[in-house]
């Protein structure tokens, strides 16, 4: 099958690696247009991009997919099938009707859960005990489409997101892969999905980030562990910004905020119970362990975050 692919940052990249390692012709690559990286804010390619042009596939960058330039190039190359992965731009209809056996998109739910922009971090930050992709025909809706193929996966209680995304973008490039050899075979299949048990998978703002200890030790670790490692869940000690990067539960109990011990880690206690801060970023630093902090940092049992 002749393809088209759309996507942008390494969830997608994994899939087009998959694609490209298995022998598809992949006749164009469409990606975000690259945008300012580092200190330097020097103007940087996508994951997916780079990967393209290091392997001499055609790449185009548009700012928009509605303009008539991007249609036509679209449609010039007469690919079979476009398949989508964390691409960051919305189809039009017209776009969705070029190619032949559809628009076919790689999402990272077990859909109709976790609609929209956020399933990996969402599903961790509500305490999903399960997960999994999906791979959909798009429509004109939000992850509405039907769909081909579902495989789950576990995610286990001190999974971060970080780490759910590596599993999910291997399963990603594993079902594409099956999808495309039904579909150059005719035996893709197609399921409408409902309504029942639908969810949506809203955009991480940054200011959910601050973690002020006020929920359950559960709900905490939860976040903590869904927003790493970006944004990243983060208190104040001592006038820095700390972000916190991996956390297990624990049983301490006390005023919300206070630091209960130092000796396996930062207890911290929550509303009900306690986390305990295993890895960490510090204001201005790198990511490090929590003994690594310590050697550098004062903190004691009854010492308060966000005071």
């Amino acid at each position: 099958m002749r393809i088209v692919f759309m996507g942008t940052p390494d969830f997608a990249l994994t899939a087009l690696e998959a694609i490209y390692e298995a022998g598809h012709d992949i006749a164009l690559v469409v990606s975000q247009p690259d945008k300012p990286s580092g200190r330097g804010y020097v103007l940087t390619p996508s994951p997916v991009k780079k990967f393209a042009l290091e392997k001499g596939i055609e790449v185009i960058t548009p700012k928009t997919m509605r303009d008539e330039e991007t249609e036509r190039i679209l449609r010039f190359v007469q690919a079979d099938v476009f398949v989508v992965a964390a691409f960051g731009k919305i189809l039009p209809q017209n776009i969705l009707d070029i190619p032949p056996h559809g628009c076919i998109c790689i999402h990272a739910s077990l859909l109709p859960a976790l609609r929209g922009a956020a399933p990996i971090n969402r599903a961790v930050m509500e305490g999903h005990t399960e997960g999994g992709i999906t791979i959909m025909y798009m429509d004109a809706g939000i992850d509405t489409g039907d769909i081909i193929l579902q495989r789950s996966i576990p995610i286990t209680e001190n999974m971060t997101a970080g780490q759910y995304h590596d599993e999910m973008a291997r399963l990603g490039g594993e079902l594409i892969l099956e999808y495309l050899s039904l579909a150059s075979e005719g035996k893709a299949t197609r399921t409408p999905q409902t309504e029942e048990g639908s969810s949506y998978a809203a955009k991480i703002d940054k200011k959910e980030a601050y973690e002020d200890f006020s929920r359950t030790a559960k709900q905490t670790h939860d976040r903590i562990r869904g927003l790493a490692p970006y944004p990243g869940a983060y208190a104040v000690l001592n006038g820095k910004r700390i972000k916190f990067l991996q956390s297990v539960l624990t049983n301490g109990t006390g005023v919300p905020g206070t630091v209960l011990s130092t000796e396996n880690g930062i207890e911290i206690a929550c509303a009900s119970g306690s986390v305990t801060i295993t890895h960490l970023q510090p204001e201005g630093k790198g990511k490090m362990d929590y003994a690594s902090f310590l050697r550098g940092n004062s903190v004691k049992k009854g010492d308060i975050f966000n005071v």
